[in-house]
């Protein structure tokens, strides 16, 4: 693995913890050689990250769109600046970029964004990790609700199993490490 995608908010949420397990991930990333991909923005949970990342020496790459550049308020001193048309090609660009892909607390964006690349990762489009930092256990409803799908038979769960989560981002990215996607199409099961 190279860089390692992270989508995140563009708000901090109301506890600090958020903002800590941030800077965190950034500074894991930079230690581990790790580039960064986020949203660019200097605002939120993306500014933190990426900060953080920055001072630790890391490689920063933000990917936003042209509609964005003022509203979530560019950030200006990164490795390297992709701006895009649309929100979709922002995700593409930013999947592409990346080896891995972390979703840190958020909102409908990073919700959004993390499951399109999960579907994509279910339909074989790709093998690359995907996993949630699940800081204060931020993601734990969202984790017993796709336990619920799993039980009434919406996700498999060999498909559940795709989503890899940790409250450490070493232990994340340690999974990470030893990721493999179960072989063939096993979203539908014939009845």
């Amino acid at each position: 693995m190279k860089r390692i995608c992270v989508f995140c908010g563009a708000n901090t949420g109301n506890r600090p913890e958020y903002r800590e397990a941030a800077a965190n991930l950034g500074r894991t990333l930079a230690q581990k050689g790790l580039g960064l991909v986020y949203g660019g923005g200097n605002v939120g949970l993306m500014g933190v990250l990426a900060e953080a990342a920055l001072a630790a020496g890391g490689e920063v790459v933000g990917v936003i769109p042209t509609s964005l550049v003022e509203k979530e308020l560019a950030h200006n001193g990164l490795s390297d600046m992709v701006i895009t048309a649309s929100m979709h090609e922002r995700k593409q660009e930013m999947f592409d970029r990346s080896d891995g892909v972390i979703a840190l607390p958020g909102g409908f964006g990073t919700l959004d964004e993390f499951f399109e690349v999960i579907t994509w990762c279910q339909l074989g489009f790709h093998q690359k990790p995907c996993g949630l930092l699940n800081v204060l256990d931020f993601f734990q409803p969202l984790m017993v609700h796709l336990a619920h799908a799993v039980a009434e038979g919406f996700i498999t769960e060999v498909n559940a199993g795709l989503i890899q989560v940790h409250h450490h981002p070493e232990e994340l990215l340690r999974r990470f490490e030893t990721f493999r996607p179960s072989p063939g199409p096993v979203w539908i099961r014939q009845r």
